[in-house]
């Protein structure tokens, strides 16, 4: 199991000097935002030369949602997805991390009521899904689709709804990423999501409970990665957090420390 990361606010601007920075913290590879990826291709292939760490997947740089509610945006979500799922072909990517949408709805907070029925939610993502599990048949790379949690996203919320899409569609290059943040607010058990829906998990996502640096809240990681390792997840396992320390970088490098003991 390898570790990974996004990026940070105290990781290096230059990106070289960004990827020599984390590769000298100790990680196995880097997440990185979709738009820098394909704006920097030339630079971002240099460096991956240069340090030899990996670009792994790519996480955001795009305008629109898989699911979004205007048509017109949804559309052109779709035309950057795929203009990143390409340049991830060309450095050695796995593939882009998608969620259906990201803070346009939740029936958790007022107005409570959704501009588009569920019918028409199934519809709009399930069109995109397809679109785009064809670019990553042709790329060879994988779209991984990410349940959130219900305050950020009302259609897909549960490993089981992403699961939902793929076997509904038959979709032969989209798999299943697990967010531990999300599922500590969603499933009822992450060790339990994780396992059940093995055979279709592509990705994690790594946070403890409140979002911060994991090993610095309550979730059990030891018990989580321990069922990743039973079920022979040999994939990564990426930090997507926030930092909250005086000094975030010996927080970060704390932390990846507790991890890379537990792996």
């Amino acid at each position: 199991m390898k570790i990974g990361t996004q990026n940070q606010a105290f990781f290096p601007e230059n990106i070289l000097e960004k990827f020599k920075f984390v590769k000298a913290m100790g990680f196995d590879g880097f997440e990185i935002d979709g738009k820098l990826l394909v704006n920097n291709l030339a630079e971002v292939k240099a460096a991956i030369a240069e340090t030899g760490l990996p670009v792994i997947t790519a996480c955001g740089g795009y305008d629109g949602w898989i699911g979004d509610f205007i048509e017109e945006r949804r559309l052109n979500g779709l035309k950057q997805i795929g203009d990143i799922l390409r340049a991830l072909a060309d450095v050695g990517g796995k593939g882009i991390i998608v969620p259906a949408a990201w803070g346009m709805f939740t029936y958790r907070l007022p107005p409570m009521t959704s501009p588009r029925s569920t019918a028409g939610d199934r519809l709009a993502v399930s069109s995109s899904l397809k679109v785009l599990d064809q670019v990553a048949a042709e790329t060879g790379t994988t779209v991984f689709l990410e349940p959130l949690n219900r305050y950020q996203d009302h259609m897909i919320n549960l490993l089981a709804d992403a699961r939902g899409y793929i076997e509904e569609n038959q979709l032969q290059h989209t798999k299943i990423i697990g967010d531990f943040y999300h599922m500590s607010i969603e499933e009822d058990d992450i060790s339990a999501a994780l396992h059940q829906h093995r055979d279709l998990l592509g990705h994690v996502h790594i946070a403890d409970n409140h979002r911060y640096q994991p090993g610095s809240g309550s979730l059990d990681f030891a018990r989580h990665f321990n069922q990743l390792k039973a079920d022979g997840y040999d994939g990564y396992v990426v930090y997507e957090c926030r930092v909250r320390a005086a000094d975030p970088a010996k927080a970060y490098q704390d932390s990846l420390d507790y991890l890379r003991a537990l792996r």
